[in-house]
């Protein structure tokens, strides 16, 4: 049942019809919306508590629409009670119906129609703004503090987090915003909401992440916002893809070597419209937060990714995996001793999508022979592990066989242009239509790859001069292994999109042969575990978040119609495209992310945990590495505070270090004991929440199949009994 206010007296939403300009109240179990006559919302109420989160004098449109970078809020807004509907008013002349439904624990919105249209390229649910500001879960929308938490998700892949922007993705970077003022005061010199340029060159992790303060912290996304003179806000939209749109291709690592954005024509897709997108609004206690979502997840029938029955995001699914490294011929004995179900080969080397060269000669060593991967992944599968290899994404190299002998017309474009002179096989002087902005120098990262497709040939060039005939210069023709042949006035030259290695991605359409490519390569191989590395290829199509999820969806669906079951994806980073998908994303390594002798985060540590914890993600102490200095209680700090933060990681291993280190079987044995007490779920929350004061460490015995004794170590190494825990 809907409420609505006409002139201060509160109407039950009640009659058999009509439309009424009213101010309205939507109501789910732990949030009540309120609506003004305009179409804005005004309030934001805990319905238990009375507190009203929404920040007075900062009311948010329930729709905006945008024209290019006109935005349009609504004035007027009627409500129908007999059919759930809101009709909002623009004073651009359009009206927007909405289909508006308290579903219990969220409230459903559906855009059903927008007349007319009136140029409106892209709608966005928000921003709506909030007084919360303690985590900004700028990845998933959600804002939170110790109390609440009011969150957006997107019930269809056109719908994506943020504003509308520029390619349709944020730029990384730091921003100053203190969640504990006591501990963590901003100093004098700096301001709530300032931001920073994330620094580096980008050549490695360690490049990404330069501050250490607690007070810098670390933007993944724009799905949410701090909004320093009242709160937050989180937004997400959507854009009518079929038309055509020219955008500064976005670089979302905002380092300062990066020059001036470059010009991109996107390509369209006929059918991706933002009539029909919906979103679910809900806010609950901050506890609530993660099981409020797999409700909504699984109402909406959205994607729900489970191994043995447990949600991914789930904190009961969040456990160590394997970073192997070497010949294979004791990895399934250690993943067991271990008890560990997991396992990245990343000695393997870096894995590049090739349709004529689908394993890339890699091969198993065991047993003093190279044998298929096939062939291993039947014992590895007979063991209960997921095994996988480490791949670039979407990264397409020049020697692949859709680079060469013909180029794949899928490749992704830049823009389109023509010639306006013939040429030869031998000729360097072509003259084209515009320059188009051919004088843009290669990807965002200025590499100075400039490559067009004119047929089947490849060409690369310096630039084009500025005045006609427009003429390349520097041209260098039959590129990458194709052929120079003749070209007729009038044939169609295209720009390609190159990637920050020097290579190409695909389009839109060859992305989802790439996703059906990875389904089938990994069915074929008997694997059940992947790492994207190079994620954000799938970002240089123009099109942000719903590029991932297009390719994200059509990967498990196909996956599972080849027979796959659970598979564990991890990947350079986390997206909204891909929160839903992710297993784990264990980033980086070393001491740079946790130092597991002295407990302490590292500064891409701290700063991944608050980036991925705010948006209910596990943060993660990346790879690390087994040492020769390793002792036991090197082992029962990394994992005792995996435990404490609900942190993820890889242990690096391989048999030459392990069989060489005197304390192997006392270091498996702690790990294993640790691993299986948190499979066991016996750590409870005030625990875990203890357990990350530092300086404290601890050890664990198992006393039988449901009880292990947690100890604390006091100066000098000697244990005392702590507590007693149980499985439930």
């Amino acid at each position: 049942m809907f409420k609505y206010v006409i002139a201060g007296i509160l109407v039950l939403g009640l009659s058999a019809g009509g439309t009424r300009a009213a101010d309205i109240e939507l109501r789910t179990r732990y949030l009540s919306v309120g609506i003004d006559g305009r179409g804005c919302i005004e309030t934001l109420r805990d319905v238990r508590t009375g507190r009203d989160y929404a920040p007075e004098g900062h009311a948010s449109a329930l729709l905006s629409l945008w024209r290019d970078s006109t935005v349009f809020a609504p004035v007027r807004a009627c409500y129908r009670p007999d059919s759930d509907e809101i009709s909002l008013f623009y004073d651009n002349g359009s009206e927007a119906v909405l289909k508006a439904e308290a579903k219990g624990e969220y409230l459903r919105l559906e855009l059903q129609s927008l007349t007319p249209r009136n140029g409106v390229d892209n709608i966005a649910w928000g921003p709506y703004n909030t007084t919360i500001s303690k985590y900004i879960g700028d990845v998933f929308s959600v804002v939170r503090d110790d109390e609440f938490a009011i969150g957006l998700v997107a019930l269809d892949d056109n719908t994506t987090s943020g504003p509308p922007c520029d390619g349709e993705m944020a730029q990384a970077s730091y921003i100053i915003h203190s969640p504990d003022p006591e501990r963590f005061p901003v100093p004098d010199s700096l301001r709530e909401g300032q931001r920073f340029r994330i620094g580096g060159d980008g050549i490695n992790d360690v490049a990404f992440f330069s501050r250490p303060e607690a007070y810098y912290r670390y933007l993944l996304g724009n799905g949410a916002k701090l909004e320093p003179a009242f709160g937050s806000s989180i937004t997400l939209h959507s854009r009518d893809r079929s038309l055509p749109k020219t955008i500064f291709f976005p670089e979302f690592n905002d380092f300062p070597s990066v020059k001036a954005p470059r010009h991109m024509e996107l390509e369209t897709v006929p059918g991706e419209d933002y009539i029909g997108s919906a979103v679910a609004l809900y806010g609950c206690p901050d506890s609530e937060g993660l099981k409020t979502i797999e409700r909504i997840v699984l109402a909406e029938g959205l994607p729900y990714v489970t191994r043995d029955g447990i949600w991914i995001r789930d904190p009961r699914s969040f456990c160590a995996d394997i970073a192997w490294y070497g010949p294979q011929d004791s990895l399934i004995s250690y993943a067991r001793q271990l008890h560990v179900r997991g396992v990245q080969d990343e000695g393997m080397g870096e894995y590049y999508v090739d349709p004529a060269d689908r394993w890339g000669g890699k091969q198993i060593t065991y047993g003093g022979r190279r044998i298929p991967i096939s062939e291993y992944t039947r014992m590895v599968r007979a063991a209960g592990i997921d095994y996988g290899l480490h791949t670039l994404t979407e990264f397409v190299q020049p020697r692949s066989s859709d680079v060469h002998p013909i180029p794949n017309r899928g490749l992704c474009t830049v823009l389109r242009t023509a010639l306006t002179e013939s040429a030869g096989p031998a000729d360097t002087s072509l003259c084209v239509a515009d320059t188009s902005w051919l004088n843009e120098s290669g990807g965002w990262d200025d590499n100075r790859t400039n490559v067009l497709r004119i047929g089947d040939e490849l060409l690369v060039y310096e630039g084009v001069t500025p005045t006609k005939p427009y003429t390349l210069r520097g041209v260098k023709r039959g590129a990458y292994g194709t052929e120079a042949t003749s070209h007729p006035a009038g044939e169609e030259v295209v720009k390609l999109q190159v990637n920050c290695y020097s290579g190409f991605v695909p389009g839109l359409e060859l992305q989802d042969r790439y996703a059906d490519f990875y389904a089938r390569w990994l069915t074929d191989g008997g694997m059940g575990y992947i790492d994207f590395d190079g994620y954000e290829s799938c970002t240089y199509q123009g099109h942000g978040q719903y590029s991932f999820k297009r390719f994200m969806r059509r990967l498990f669906d196909r996956y599972s119609r080849m027979g796959g079951t659970y598979l564990r994806v991890m990947g350079s980073c986390v997206f909204e495209g891909t929160w839903l998908y992710m297993s784990v994303c264990n980033v980086g390594g070393g001491n740079h992310m946790f130092n597991p002798q002295t407990c302490e985060w590292g500064i891409e540590g701290k700063d991944i945990r608050y980036a991925f914890t705010s948006s209910y993600f596990p943060c993660t102490f990346g790879i690390q590495t087994l040492a020769p200095e390793w002792d036991v209680q090197t082992v029962e700090n990394l994992q005792s505070q995996a435990v404490a933060w609900d942190a993820t990681f890889m242990l690096g291993l391989s048999e030459a270090v392990v069989e060489k280190h005197p304390l192997k079987k006392e270091l498996f044995r702690a790990f294993r004991t640790w691993e299986e007490a948190r499979a066991a779920q016996v750590f409870p929350e005030n625990l875990k929440k203890e357990m990350r004061k530092p300086g404290i460490r601890y050890h664990l015995e198992r006393l039988d199949d449901r009880t292990w004794r947690l100890y604390r170590m006091v100066p000098g190494g000697r244990p005392v009994k702590y507590k007693t825990l149980k499985a439930a």
